[in-house]
């Protein structure tokens, strides 16, 4: 019985050392009001797969148009607070092309923003929309990715 006692005396004390070491966050009121997050620390936003449109434009420049127009409608909607997230997907034979994370929870207001992307508008890019809960923090993702990017678009 001492032999018990003794082993969950040691183990409680490793889970508080442990716990002390690792637990070095507070919980910054005014900050995470800044970023919308709940009491989790999470909010609401849409998802957005990008997949393959149903148009194809042959002519290299205006598709080299067309997609110019998507990167600055991109830099724009960030810039709006409105696009926290977005990348393109490799190769793939699912026909995904991309990625948006929108700061948004109205699902209309989405499709008319999106509707203003040139790769959307003309049908390069088909747009697979869903609300989505995830951690406030990535409204830091601009922050700190300009930061760490070098070459901009």
């Amino acid at each position: 019985m001492k032999k018990n006692i003794l082993l969950f005396a040691m183990i409680m004390g490793l889970g508080v050392s442990i716990s002390a070491q690792t637990n070095d966050n507070t919980y910054d009121s005014t900050y995470a009001k800044s970023l919308g997050a709940d009491a989790y620390g999470m909010k609401s936003y849409i998802f957005v797969m990008l997949t393959s449109g149903d148009s194809v434009v042959a002519d290299k420049l205006a598709r080299d148009s067309i997609f110019g127009g998507h990167m600055a409608n991109m830099i724009r909607m960030e810039e709006m607070g409105k696009l926290v997230l977005a990348g393109p997907f490799y190769d793939n034979d699912k026909g995904w092309e991309g990625i948006f994370v929108l700061n948004m929870t109205d699902m209309e207001e989405a499709r008319l923003l999106l509707q203003s992307d040139p790769a959307i508008a003309n049908h390069l890019l088909t747009p697979v929309m869903a609300k989505w809960y995830g951690s406030a923090a990535m409204m830091e993702i601009a922050t700190i990715h300009s930061k760490i990017q070098k070459t901009t678009f």
